[in-house]
């Protein structure tokens, strides 16, 4: 595939996310999804074997079906491969597209279940995705997240879940911000797929454990 050809069906791949991305008010917008192409990008250009035009376009591609923000996950699945078709992707490409950005959530790991391998152009995805659920970023995501639904920001006499079904995860009745920090984002850098994603994530991790050692200090009184 000729390289014009491929940057042109990018761009219209970006345009596509950023219309359908454009109203979110939950971390999902098109903010995020840049800085997950951003992500992968680096990633990309550190881990080889993956093609690039399905890793970036999954990238730009990966919250367009995501149950959590689409009402419809079958027509909206329909309407991203209608439009891949469209834009001159095989069907081996969109079919891994589709498997990657289907396979790819946190998740997928709840209720006990094995999550399907993902071939390097889906771990490196997830890796970019992962990436900036945590760090500074993820800090304000969790922040902006937890406030758009309502939630609670601490209550010591609410603990951590240790073990969530996928309802329970979903279930923001009883959630606090900083719980999830426990339940969720701290997890992450443990399940990095790739080398670079680990290393970057080991210096995101550490500005999260200071955050909320501060904030339980600031909490207590004690600092």
């Amino acid at each position: 595939m000729a390289y014009l050809e491929t940057d042109a069906q990018l761009e219209a791949v970006r345009q596509f996310t950023k219309e359908r991305m454009a109203d979110d008010e939950t971390g999902h917008g098109f903010d995020h999804i840049q800085r997950v192409v951003n992500n992968v990008k680096l990633l990309l250009a550190r881990e080889t074997g993956a093609n690039q035009l399905v890793t970036i376009s999954a990238a730009y591609l990966h919250d367009v079906t995501d149950d959590k923000l689409v009402e419809d996950v079958t027509a909206a699945t329909n309407e991203l491969k209608s439009f891949l078709t469209n834009t001159g992707f095989d069907d081996d490409q969109i079919d891994e597209i589709v498997f990657v950005i289907e396979n790819m959530s946190f998740s997928k790991s709840l209720n006990g279940g094995t999550p399907k391998a993902l071939p390097i152009e889906g771990q490196l995805v997830q890796d970019a995705d992962r990436l900036d659920a945590i760090g500074a970023i993820g800090i304000a995501r969790a922040i902006y997240f937890g406030g758009h639904f309502g939630e609670k920001i601490y209550d010591p006499e609410i603990a951590p879940r240790e073990v969530m079904t996928k309802a329970d995860y979903r279930d923001l009745s009883n959630e606090t911000i900083i719980n999830h920090f426990y339940e969720k984002l701290l997890k992450l850098k443990d399940r990095m797929n790739t080398k670079a994603a680990k290393e970057i994530a080991a210096g995101r991790q550490q500005t999260m454990l200071q955050f909320l050692d501060d904030f339980k200090a600031e909490w207590q009184g004690t600092k």
